[in-house]
């Protein structure tokens, strides 16, 4: 079925009649996208509606169905994406057609038409059917257990700085609740001026931006979602924060934490606390670097057991 198709220009042209119908990303979608989702097991944290929900406040998000498969795309003012390949068990091949030819009306420069987040499990029929791939920084998964206990040496160092914090604070460590929700904007504004140098790249600058828009909408959606959060309070006030979601019945992201950097260990301690609460997952998705060394070598220094990685395809010329 797949196989008698190709994605070459003569199709693609031939597409442009077809009317995929698009509709706006809302809460109540919900239920319709975990069906897709969960029709196959996946690895990268991309792969859940909340991830996909929290961008709301960033781009256009839209979604409709073709051959049987869920098709998801992202657009602002440079144009228009799919965020991830179709999801379902229809007719991929067919699914492309038409979401390259949506694209294709969208986007001035054809270049901008891809697909954002491809497993390595489906590269295979990308590279057959004629795309041209390319990496992008993998996501990495830990073992949960080795997070909740920093056995051993290779922790020594984060297991001193939760030692060090617990010894020289008072604290409560509690679940998130709604009431908390200015507390934690209040912080997240704090640990941005205290990450804020010369120094820091354009790069970074505009993640610390799309982050807080990614923030306020987790926060102002919260109810809705499947997501789980602790805090760290300090006198009344919140100190750091965490939150994070199921990708599957194995793994669970950590999506956000922000801790006041002034406190020695807390960072430390609250990505502990919070991998022990989560003890029905084996894995710990702690997500990508984004190409930044400074947060690849943090990411590095809780030993992953593997990275994850993730592809980009577009047409061949």
């Amino acid at each position: 079925m797949l196989s008698g198709m190709s994605l070459n220009g003569h199709a693609l042209r031939h597409a442009r009649g077809c009317s995929m119908k698009l509709k706006k990303l809302a809460l109540a979608d919900k239920g319709l996208f975990r069906r897709f989702l969960r029709a196959e097991s996946h690895e990268l944290s991309v792969y859940s509606f909340e991830n996909i929900f929290i961008w709301k406040g960033l781009f256009e998000i839209s979604w409709g169905i073709s051959s049987g498969n869920l098709c998801v795309f992202f657009k602002d003012k440079i144009g228009s994406f799919m965020y991830l390949p179709p999801l379902g068990r229809g007719n991929k091949a067919k699914s492309l057609l038409e979401a390259f030819a949506l694209m294709g009306r969208v986007n001035e420069n054809e270049d901008i038409c891809r697909v954002e987040n491809i497993e390595e499990k489906g590269l295979g029929w990308f590279k057959e059917k004629g795309f041209s791939c390319y990496e992008k920084p993998p996501e990495y998964l830990c073992l949960r257990q080795r997070l909740a206990d920093l056995k051993g040496d290779n922790y020594k160092s984060k297991r001193a700085a939760c030692n060090y914090f617990e010894k020289n604070y008072s604290f409560e460590c509690t679940p998130y609740a709604d009431k908390y929700k200015k507390g934690c904007l209040k912080l997240y504004e704090a640990w941005v001026k205290q990450r804020s140098s010369p120094d820091r790249g354009a790069l970074y600058k505009g993640m610390l931006s799309d982050a807080r828009v990614c923030l306020k909408s987790l926060l102002d959606n919260f109810s809705g979602l499947n997501l789980k959060g602790i805090t760290v309070i300090i006198g009344k006030e919140i100190k750091a924060f965490t939150f994070g979601f199921e990708i599957n019945r194995e793994s669970f992201c950590v999506l956000f934490e922000v801790a006041d950097l002034s406190l020695k260990g807390i960072a430390q301690l609250i990505f502990r606390e919070f991998c022990r609460q989560l003890k029905g997952y084996k894995y710990i998705n702690i997500m990508d670097d984004s190409g930044l060394e400074n947060l690849k070598r943090v990411k590095l220094s809780y030993h992953p057991f593997k990275p994850v990685p993730g592809y980009v395809a577009t047409k061949k010329s």
